[in-house]
């Protein structure tokens, strides 16, 4: 379902967006870009090559993923 842009032009919808941090408005924007919605739903798919799909987001749209931390050896 797409969201309510019927009123995208209000101001009001927007203030919240004053107060975020640099990295907070770049999610706000990357989240709404179809290109990278595709891109993230693919590394859902099961047969999907995660190292591939995880390159290919991070030379596109800049971005790195963290690495689950490993247990440390005793």
């Amino acid at each position: 379902m797409l969201p309510d842009a019927s009123r995208w032009r209000s101001a009001a919808n927007y203030e919240h967006v004053d107060t975020l941090s640099a990295s907070d408005l770049a999610w706000e924007w990357l989240r709404r870009n179809e290109g990278y919605d595709r891109d993230y739903e693919a590394l859902s798919d099961p047969g999907a090559d995660r190292e591939q799909l995880t390159e290919k987001i991070r030379q596109h749209w800049g971005l790195r993923f963290r690495r689950r931390s490993s247990p440390r050896p005793a």
